[in-house]
Order: structure tokens, then sequence, then C-alpha cells
């Protein structure tokens, strides 16, 4: 039998009674609480107080089962002891909302302080990229003491088998804002990683190789994506390939690194794995690729800027991976180029490993051997050029 919504109780209510509660009203279940029932079912709190002028106020609590009802009693006397101490709930609920910060706004400060002091500009740079492009389209917009273990559960899934050494460095600096956060008063306690960890998968520790596209199919894939949509995802796609390059490197270039008349592309030390500057000698089409954007360049020093003025994300690029039908990785593309270097060209690997900006030689070795073969490397990318597409020529 359904309680009779209008009688208050006398008890506190148990959650099988709770759960019994469909009639459409307002029901009394204790502690100052009422349960509101729509008519289309929906369930929601409201606590039932009295102000410093004896008024009495219904203050909504949110929905159930989302806020239980031991979440519910604790709020009600929170809200009840807002008015001892001579406050109006509803001013402070106000003030509240005015005051905490969303996760982004939590995030970005939380990045300026902590990464003053790195000397490294990229580690700065990818700390706050892996939230923007795996947190923020989640919680962002969220206020910080909102955001919730199954919503980092959730956001997490996605990449943590797939992608994961940047899950757990993202999941890590998601904690990082909310503990910041805490100690800044915005939330009261700090992220439940126990908690968090336990409704994810494990993680295999087996190093994956990076999924490649065989070079022998190469020349069509490369076909192909210039017959593609003209993107900011294919142009960086279409560098990677030309220049055999980072995708982070490549996204993060900017004009200043470029020098079109020398057609020579100078990654700074700061943003290079190898943290050592590296020239890379432009093909024909990489430079007539660089060249067509030059032209329509803005006032922003990047070439990939995406629609918020910061450098476009590995997620853009992958997708135009996945749109062309390839399950290889951006990445991969280094992988293909190197083989088609050992397999197809009489260069010497050191040459090519020199143009996948690795150290292939020791200490002592480097010491003697100063040169960055740059002209050796634009012979070869080059040839690469020319496997891809034939004949030397612009792209579309």
């Amino acid at each position: 039998m359904t309680p009779d919504p209008t009688v208050r109780r006398q008890s506190k209510i148990t959650i099988a009674e709770l759960n019994a509660l469909r009639e459409p009203g307002r029901h009394s279940v204790g502690d100052g609480l009422l349960l509101v029932v729509g008519a289309s079912g929906s369930r929601s709190w409201l606590a039932r107080i009295r102000d410093a002028n004896s008024r009495r106020r219904d203050i909504g609590l949110g929905q159930y089962p989302e806020i239980s009802l031991k979440e519910a009693r604790e709020r009600g006397a929170a809200l009840r002891k807002q008015v001892r101490d001579g406050l109006d709930p509803v001013v402070e609920k106000r003030k509240a909302r005015e005051v905490t910060p969303t996760f982004k706004d939590a995030a970005e400060k939380a990045h300026g302080e902590r990464t003053a002091g790195f000397r490294n500009r990229k580690h700065a740079a990818q700390w706050i990229t892996t939230l923007r492009d795996y947190a923020y389209p989640h919680f962002g917009n969220l206020p910080v003491n909102k955001v919730t273990g199954p919503m980092i559960v959730q956001a997490m899934k996605p990449i943590w088998s797939e992608k994961p050494e940047t899950a757990r460095r993202t999941l890590q600096r998601i904690g990082t804002v909310i503990a910041w956060s805490a100690a800044h008063g915005y939330c009261d306690n700090e992220a439940p990683m126990k908690s968090i960890l336990m409704g994810l998968p494990p993680q295999t520790k087996t190093k994956k190789n990076h999924a490649a596209i065989p070079y022998v199919d190469a020349p069509a894939f490369m076909t192909a994506l210039c017959g593609a949509e003209d993107t900011l995802g294919r142009q960086v796609l279409q560098l990677v390939i030309l220049t055999a390059g980072r995708s982070n490197e490549i996204r993060g270039a900017t004009w200043s690194e470029v020098d079109l008349d020398r057609a020579i592309w100078t990654v700074p030390a700061d943003r290079i794995k190898m943290g050592k500057e590296h020239r890379v000698p432009l093909s024909a089409p990489a430079h007539a690729l660089l060249s067509r954007l030059h032209a329509f360049r803005t006032e922003a020093d990047l070439i990939f800027p995406s629609y918020t003025g910061r450098a476009i994300s590995d997620v853009a690029v992958s997708k135009v991976m996945r749109e062309m039908g390839s399950t290889a990785t951006v990445h991969g593309w280094r992988s293909t180029f190197r083989d088609w270097g050992a397999e197809e060209t009489s260069v010497d690997k050191d040459t090519i490993e020199k143009a996948l900006a690795h150290q292939v030689v020791n200490a002592v070795e480097r010491a003697y051997r100063r040169g960055d073969l740059l002209e050796k490397r634009r012979a070869l990318m080059e040839d690469w050029a020319k496997f891809l597409f034939g004949e030397p020529e612009a792209l579309p």
C-alpha cells in the first residue's frame, strides 16, 4: 500500500519504504526532508527549513537516487547549521555557484602554478593537453566539486587499454587538479583514486609496437589521403608522413621554426624527445604544403591552430587515419618510413635514424660526430617523396 503523503512521519524512513513511494506529490520522510515524486515518476529531494525570521523555506537538494538518503540527510543538516550560524542557505548556495570554479578553470589554474618552474616546455604543454583532450569533453564545464569518481572512470575507459601510459598520466593529473581544488577549499575531498582504479580494467604491461601501414601500401594511402577533405588533421598527417616526424612535434610547429627559403624546419630542443635541436629538410611536396598554408596564415605563430587557438589535438589526427579505414597509428608512419629506407634504399642506418631524430651512437662517438647529415637526409626525404607520389609534385 502506498504511504499517505499527507501524514508527517514520526520515525525515520527505511530504504525499502523510500523506494515504495510512487504516488505523485510531496512525501515527508523525516529529518525535515521531503521526497518530491513527479507525474513522470522522477524523484527529487527538498529540505524544509525555517530561516532566521521563522519563514519556511524549501530548498532543492538534487535527484534521488543520485543523491542518496544518507547524503540528503547530511545536506539538510548542513543547511540547518547555516541557519543557526546566522546565514541564509539560499544566498550561500548562490555564492558557492559563483565562487566554485569549473574543472576546466581549476585545471588551468593548477597547471599555471605547477608548471611555473618546469624547465621542459614540452612537458608543461603535455600536462594540460591531456586534460583538454580526455577530461574536458566529459566534465570540463562542471563545477570541480561536482566531478565524481564514476565520471572519471567513464572518461578513462576509452583510452585505458588503448593508450595506457597516456591514460595513467591523465588520471594522475585529474587527481592533482581535484587535490589542488580541495587545498583551496573548492572540494571537500580529494579524488577517490583507489575506487576509480577498481572501476577500470587491469592494464597489460606488455609493450606493443605502434601498428604501421606496410611501406608497399604507402603510395596508395597517400593518394587517397590527398583526395580526402582538406582539414587541419589531414594536413598534419601529410606532414607526418612526408617528414617521418612525431605527431606532437608537428602539431606544435610554429612559423618561426620554418625557413621556407632554405626548405628547413628546425624543431627546438624543448619540443623534441631527444632534447636537442633537430633540423628537418623539407622535400618538394612538404615545402609545397607549408608554402600553401603560409599564404593563408593568420597572426598566430602556430601552423596548425585549433579553433581554441591552441595546437590541434592528436585525436583529430588519429581520426583522419580511422576515416581512411586504417587501423594503423599515426606514429606507425615512422616505422613505415624506416622499413622503406632499409628495404628500398642503400642509405646507411645512421642517416635513416638521424632522419627519425634518434640518437644512434654513444656519448663518446657523439663528441666526435658533430654534423647532423642534413644534405644526406635531404636526398633521402626527396626519395621518400618520390616513392609516395611517383614523381615530385605539389600537394593538392
